[in-house]
Formats: C-alpha cells, sequence, structure tokens
C-alpha cells in the first residue's frame, strides 16, 4: 500500500488571544483575574484538543508590556506543548517580547507546516490602539505570499481589517486594512484571515476569504455594541483543521468550568 503522504494530513491549531496578563499576579480587568482565565482556557485546550501541531497567539498577551506578564505567557500556555507562534497587540511591547523569546521561534513570522503556510503580521503601532501595517509588514507579506508555492496560506494580525458592527471599537482597527486586502487579492492561496483585538467571535466570508476573529481569554466585549459594553459569556479559544486540499474547519470552545463574576468597581479594560 503506498504511504499517505504527510504534507497532506490536516494541521491542527490553536489560536488564544488577548490574555492581557500583568506582571502582579492577582492584575484582573473587571474583577476577572487574568492568569486564572487563561489558566482555565489552556486546561480546557488539554482536555478537548488530542492532538495540536500549531499554537498560535494573536496579541495582548500583556496588559502593562512587562518582562513578567511574557514570562507567565509563556509558563501558562506551557502545558499545550506544541511549537508556538506569537505576534503584537497595541498593548504589548515587541522589544520586550523579543527578549523573552530569545532563542525559541516565538516571534518567527512565517511558518511552513504541512501544505501551508502561516503568516504571523505585526500590526501594532507604538503607543496607539489602532492599528496599522508599516511597509516592512507588507512587503513581508507579499514576498512570504510570492514564494509560498502551492501552499495554502492563512494570515493572522492582531487588529480586525474590517467593521464588526461594534461603534466604539471601529476606530482601533487597522487603520489600513485596504493595503492588506490588495496584497491578498493577488494570491488566491490565501484561504484565511485571523485575528484577536475584539475579544468576541468572529467569522464571514469575502471574496472567497474566510475572516475570523477569537474570544479573549478573559473579559468578552459585546457584540454589536455602540459603546464599550462587555458580556458575561465566558473565556474561550478557537480551533482550526487546515486541511490539505485547502479547506479549513473551525470552531470557538469556551472555559465552561470558569465563573465569570464582572466587578465593574474594579479597574477596568
Amino acid at each position: 500500500m503506498p504511504h499517505p503522504d504527510p504534507s497532506q494530513a490536516p494541521v491542527h491549531v490553536v489560536q488564544l488571544t488577548d490574555a492581557h496578563l500583568f506582571a502582579d499576579p492577582a492584575g484582573s480587568l473587571l474583577g476577572i483575574n487574568t492568569r486564572d482565565s487563561l489558566r482555565h482556557v489552556v486546561a480546557q485546550v488539554c482536555r478537548e484538543q488530542p492532538r495540536i501541531d500549531l499554537l498560535l497567539c494573536t496579541g495582548d498577551l500583556s496588559q502593562d508590556a512587562s518582562l513578567a506578564s511574557y514570562s507567565a505567557f509563556r509558563e501558562l500556555t506551557a502545558p499545550i506543548g506544541v511549537p508556538t507562534r506569537w505576534l503584537p497587540g497595541n498593548h504589548d511591547e515587541a522589544r520586550v517580547m523579543a527578549e523573552v523569546a530569545q532563542g525559541s521561534e516565538l516571534l518567527q513570522a512565517v511558518t511552513d507546516i504541512g501544505a501551508w503556510r502561516v503568516l504571523m503580521l505585526d500590526s501594532a503601532v507604538l503607543d496607539a490602539t489602532h492599528g496599522l501595517l508599516d511597509q516592512a509588514q507588507l512587503t513581508l507579506l507579499q514576498a512570504a505570499l510570492a514564494t509560498a508555492g502551492e501552499r495554502h496560506c492563512l494570515v493572522c494580525l492582531h487588529h480586525q481589517p474590517v467593521d464588526i458592527g461594534c461603534a466604539w471599537i471601529a476606530p482601533i482597527g487597522l487603520h489600513n486594512a485596504q493595503a492588506l486586502f490588495d496584497v491578498l487579492k493577488r494570491y488566491p492561496q490565501v484561504r484565511a484571515l485571523l485575528w484577536g483585538h475584539i475579544h468576541q467571535s468572529w467569522d464571514e466570508w469575502r471574496d472567497g476569504l474566510r475572516l475570523l476573529a477569537t474570544p479573549s481569554t478573559c473579559i468578552q466585549f459585546a457584540a454589536r455594541s455602540e459603546d464599550f459594553q462587555v458580556s458575561e459569556e465566558q473565556p474561550g479559544y478557537r480551533w482550526l483543521r487546515l486541511h490539505g486540499d485547502g479547506r479549513l474547519e473551525t470552531g470557538v470552545e469556551r472555559a465552561r468550568d470558569f465563573e465569570v463574576k464582572l466587578d465593574f468597581d474594579s479597574p477596568g479594560y
């Protein structure tokens, strides 16, 4: 019998996003201890996902950009025990992330796995909440897609590139989203765009491209809200199955054993 082609086997991916860890282990947002909520989500991942090939962490790993918070994130996600990639969000500081990631592949921008190429883009803007892909990132994207060959591509970033119907969050999305889509439309092997930042689930199609966002591992933002509003949904993660023929299966799971008790008198987001 012929041996199966390992390059065509599905790639099992998990996405964690927006952990907002503090240097202080007691650090919390709206009464939610962010290390505790991340710990519950990681435990849920380990229970539910018997096989994981790659873990993607799409920004705002930290709330205070401290060395201690990134070290804690690395430690708390270690039980998943698979190759992991990080990218920065608006609360992160790339220089500090790099210090913690030194000697590892955590900040590797392009990863080839199975029949897929995974790209991790940096949309963070220093001292700003909104996102922007600078020319260096757009050049990286263009080069990575141009050299992908027959590989299918998954492109990841932190900031949302489309309107999600939340008026308050629209100004802090990706400010040059059209530049991103102008590159992507030239490469039909790009199957999906994956991001964080919005602390809620999102799944839609745009011109044959799957657009996906994922709940935070801590507090959740209310969908379709005009002003800042949080929901009492539990923290969660996204799983993805990247098939050798370019198909993508995905879903969101939540930490069902985590009790959400919001405290609106505590420090907010």
